[in-house]
């Protein structure tokens, strides 16, 4: 997915456990909102169906990859996604089937996704 590539970013943050010494990272979210062309909606969501399967079998480092549809615009499609950390980020953006959905979903998009980095500040 083009969107994706171009808007990498850098956003691992690292803390410290408590009493470990080591550092461990803070994880990454991502926020993609992809508009699927009038009549192509369909098609755009058994894509992404089918990378869901893809990704929880082969990406360990994604914590949640989880599509939604609007309730009011049945062509807005948004990814709520979650990594342990950049490197897992960078993993997923490389794989096969990640390379293979950009080929297979370009023609069914209205425009570039609109992607957003998160970064994780503090939890629980």
């Amino acid at each position: 997915m083009r969107g994706l590539n171009l808007a990498r970013a850098t956003v691992a943050q690292t803390v410290r456990r408590p009493n470990s010494g080591q550092e461990n990272p803070m994880s990454v979210t991502i926020i993609a909102r992809i508009k699927a062309k009038a009549g192509s909606e369909q098609a755009l969501e058994d894509a992404f169906k089918d990378m869901i399967t893809k990704v929880r079998a082969a990406e360990p480092g994604c914590q949640a990859y989880v599509l939604h549809k609007s309730a009011k615009d049945a062509t807005q499609f948004v990814w709520y996604e979650t990594y342990t950390d950049q490197a897992a980020v960078d993993i997923h953006m490389k794989t096969d089937h990640m390379k293979a959905m950009g080929g297979r979903i370009k023609d069914l998009l209205d425009g570039a996704p609109q992607v957003e980095f998160l970064k994780e500040l503090a939890r629980k």
